[in-house]
């Protein structure tokens, strides 16, 4: 071929590049919007995903410090998955891991450490004439840490053994007030010297009385950590290697490490810069990276979804034009000329509709955070930077779909460029091996639901997921059979409605190949959202009821009126028949998922277990929960069955400090969805937690009792009567419902997308038809009612299809996880079931309005 003919094809291809793009806008409308829509969101989770990996805790309480020596907040386990050697995998710990107090004195001696301050924290409850809260205590030498000087607004900092700062609201200064150490009742009075502005529920005492209390709170010899400040002109990474260095030199590890399992190591770290925020914000770490994993199953399912719509919306835009592509063949273009001329076409628009949702995607971000921030799905403390350079990023998120456009269209057109133009004209029938490989997904599906039932908690939910996913891509692939079946046991029903019920039922006989990449979409939107749904609209479900179920208690008491030892002061008021502390925490238990090693953490209760049963039951069904002290646990049904244990064995697991334990098993009981899978005494939980936490106590009253005694007992406190339930959450649940939420909207948006794109295009192909019945006399009321069934027929096929689809599923999630059928609140459902008909509906009736609009029909222009 000479150079001028090369030039010539050229010219030709954009020609008719340019030319198919203007006559088929409204083809291309749904590529568009499909594509733009992709690219809006794959960018803002791109953003998101970046943000978050570039995230770190906030730096405040130790902003004035030039390093800080730090316990290891994290936890491994290393074990060898099924034919392959050993991994170890890494958790993060949100109780706080503490230093041993000789560190001090090996920092001190690092060359360039101009001053080394301790920072320790400890439960106190002040005591007035009128009022006792639980307040934290402090050393005021640590306040120097900060950025800025604590601000006293009246009085001076503390010096002698008795003398105290406080927030303000506590007490003013020269006041006497009581404060008793710990968790205990024995109090001792101080003077108020001073009423610091910076920290309204700590009480700061002079150095030596700090670590004397903190003794007495039973951290003898533990410190939070180490503010180190350096010398002037001792950069960040030279004072970090040499405080590592004199730590490494002493054989110095953190207080945890010898209650750490044996392949877990715990040396001391040494935080700079933006990571000595870690110290402060314990949960900021941790939840970094499930905030990157959840982001990532949200991309890939944005992915899968997206390239599922935009092929089905190109190549249901191409398949309309195979006549006119047929004629380019037949009057000389080349199969490299159509290529090209259908790629550029697609190129051109899916450029276009990528940098819409790329410069679209700056700003949904930034909406996405402020409402993870605003719901608490992001932790306290937990900084996502957004870099200006960051902006960029979702320039890669559009070019990856202009690739998956460009490549889905070369695909379509392959078929016409490859064979004969009379060929070509003819609709091409789906073979055998699209029918053996979709009946082959289906099994798999149902096989990977089986194995699901099998399985508990994240396992079961990956099973679940891999299940709806593997039969959506079955039924996608059968859709042309199942679009077929479906309508000849809808037509029977139709014909029996009248004139336009026999219309839609021969019309959706005859087009039963073309509607079924209508019904494929709806099918999809409807399984994945019922699975992402459902299943977790059942947990929550099964949950709450036994959360209800467990409810006991007429009265609660709490917060920051109550002291720590209100548990047993309630006791023993009048009218109280029974009283029990609850504390929130974690648990880290290591095991295997599938062969490979993890570290599960959970959320589970401590309680008091003296008279259990009269404010919160558990519903145990082994053993007792009286036997619950240190060294102890109960444990759930469904997870003493997983383990393989019962009352009397032994079970080994991590609390969140990182020490390992061994406790013997004294019950099991069945309310773990609300209660947790572990159930702890009181004291053995809350000694592994940063602080205890702020006191709650359910307490039961005898018949015909007052809760008055409690609210006279505890002024201040909130008394609750017939308290909310007591229930777990895990930490990252609110995270979870989010973008869970995103992802419902994200796959409707693509659905709609779908639906309307593909029903539009047919019923424009069918306008001739339309008006050769009314030639043939039936009237618009006829037609209409004829176009409505068609779309009744649609969206009750999409969703019976999508609904056997998910069902199997969520059976096997449902029974394994919950021990019940699946459920799902009646308003969500409906809302699938609206979006579905008034999306078909109007896909259906609005193309046709130029067919029924006059007395007698008029020829397309």
């Amino acid at each position: 071929m000479k150079r001028g003919d090369v030039v010539r094809g050229g010219g030709v291809v954009a020609l008719l590049a340019a030319r198919g793009a203007r006559t088929h806008r409204r083809a291309w409308a749904a590529v568009f919007a499909a594509l733009a829509l992709g690219s809006l969101l794959l960018g803002t989770l791109g953003l998101a995903a970046a943000s978050a990996a570039l995230g770190h805790a906030r730096v405040e309480r130790y902003a004035g410090a030039d390093a800080v020596v730090a316990g290891t907040q994290s936890t491994r386990y290393t074990a060898k998955p099924w034919g392959g050697e050993a991994r170890t995998v890494r958790a993060g710990l949100t109780e706080r891991v503490r230093v041993p107090a000789r560190a001090l004195d090996v920092v001190r001696q690092v060359p360039g450490v101009r001053a080394v301050i301790a920072d320790v924290a400890f439960p106190v409850t002040a005591r007035t004439d009128s009022t006792a809260g639980a307040l934290t205590g402090r050393p005021w030498e640590a306040t120097r840490l900060a950025s800025a000087p604590a601000r006293l607004s009246e009085g001076r900092p503390p010096t002698g053994a008795r003398e105290i700062v406080v927030g303000e609201g506590v007490a003013r200064a020269g006041d006497r007030l009581s404060i008793a150490y710990g968790t205990g009742s024995a109090t001792y009075t101080y003077t108020v010297t001073g009423v610091s502005a910076d920290a309204p529920r700590t009480v700061h005492f002079s150095p030596d009385e700090s670590r004397r209390l903190a003794d007495r709170a039973g951290r003898a010899g533990e410190l939070d950590a180490i503010g180190v400040i350096a010398d002037s002109g001792v950069p960040d990474d030279v004072l970090r290697t040499r405080v590592r260095h004199a730590l490494d030199a002493a054989h110095l590890r953190d207080v945890s490490a010898p209650h750490r399992a044996a392949d877990d190591p715990a040396p001391l770290r040494v935080l700079t810069g933006d990571a000595r925020g870690e110290a402060e914000f314990l949960a900021a770490a941790p939840a970094r990276m499930p905030l990157l994993q959840v982001l990532a199953s949200l991309a890939s399912v944005v992915v899968l979804v997206g390239v599922l719509v935009v092929t089905s919306t190109v190549a249901q835009a191409l398949r309309q034009r195979a006549r006119e592509l047929a004629l380019l063949r037949a009057v000389g273009a080349t199969p490299w000329q159509l290529r090209r001329a259908v790629g550029r076409e697609v190129g051109r628009i899916a450029a276009l509709a990528a940098a819409v949702g790329a410069v679209g995607a700056v700003p949904a971000y930034l909406a996405l955070r402020a409402l993870l921030v605003g719901r608490g799905a992001v932790p306290e403390g937990l900084e996502l930077p957004f870099p200006p350079w960051l902006a960029a990023a979702p320039l890669g998120t559009a070019g990856l779909m202009v690739l998956i456009a460009w490549l889905t269209a070369l695909g379509c057109c392959a078929r016409a460029a490859r064979v004969r133009p009379a060929e070509a004209l003819r609709e091409e029938v789906p073979g055998s091996a699209r029918r053996l490989t979709g009946c082959v997904l289906l099994g798999l599906g149902a096989a990977s639901a089986g194995a699901g039932a099998l399985q508990h908690g994240a396992a079961a939910a990956a099973a679940a997921s891999a299940s709806a996913l593997t039969m959506v891509i079955g039924c996608a692939l059968l859709g042309p059979w199942l679009a077929r079946g479906a309508m000849r046991v809808l037509g029977a029903p139709m014909r029996r409605l009248g004139v336009g019920g026999r219309l839609a039922a021969s019309a959706c006989t005859a087009n039963a190949a073309r509607l079924g990449a209508a019904i494929t979409p709806v099918v999809l939107v409807t399984a994945f959202v019922l699975v992402q749904l459902a299943g977790g609209a059942t947990l929550g479900h099964e949950a709450a009821a036994q959360a209800r179920d467990a409810a006991r208690a007429d009265v609660a008491v709490s917060g920051p009126g109550v002291p720590y030892d209100a548990v047993e002061r309630i006791r023993r008021l009048p009218g109280v028949a029974a009283a029990t502390a609850v504390a929130h925490g974690t648990v880290v238990v290591p095991g295997k998922e599938l062969g490979e090693p993890g570290l599960e953490r959970l959320p589970v209760l401590g309680v008091t277990p003296r008279s259990l049963a009269r404010t919160l039951d558990p519903a145990v069904r082994e053993g007792s929960t009286d036997g619950l002290r240190p060294g102890t646990v109960a444990v759930g049904t469904d997870r003493a069955r997983t383990l393989g244990v019962r009352p009397g064995d032994h079970v080994q697991l991590r609390f969140g400090d990182g020490s390992e334990a061994r406790l013997r098993i004294v019950a099991t009981y069945e309310r773990a969805l609300a209660l947790g899978d572990f159930l702890f005494s009181y004291e053995e939980l809350t000694r592994h937690m940063t602080a205890p936490p702020p006191v709650r106590v359910l307490a039961a009253l005898a018949p015909g009792a007052s809760p008055t005694s409690l609210s006279t007992a505890f002024p201040g406190a909130r008394v609750e009567r017939d308290p909310v339930p007591e229930r777990v959450r895990a930490e990252d649940q609110a995270l979870g419902d989010v973008l869970t939420a995103l992802a419902v909207a994200a796959i409707g948006g693509f659905t709609v997308i779908a639906v309307l794109s593909t029903l539009t295009l047919i019923s424009v192909g069918r306008g001739p038809e339309l008006r050769q019945l009314r030639l043939a006399g039936a009237d618009r009321r006829r037609l209409r009612r004829m176009l409505l069934l068609e779309s009744a027929a649609t969206a009750t096929a999409g969703l019976s299809l999508g609904t056997a689809t998910a069902a199997l599923p969520l059976l096997a999630f449902a029974l394994s996880a919950a021990g019940r059928l699946p459920w799902l609140p009646p308003g969500q459902g409906a809302l699938i079931v609206a979006v579905v008909v008034l999306t078909t509906a109007s896909a259906t009736l609005l193309p046709a309005r130029g067919a029924l609009r006059g007395r007698y029909p008029v020829a397309a222009r």
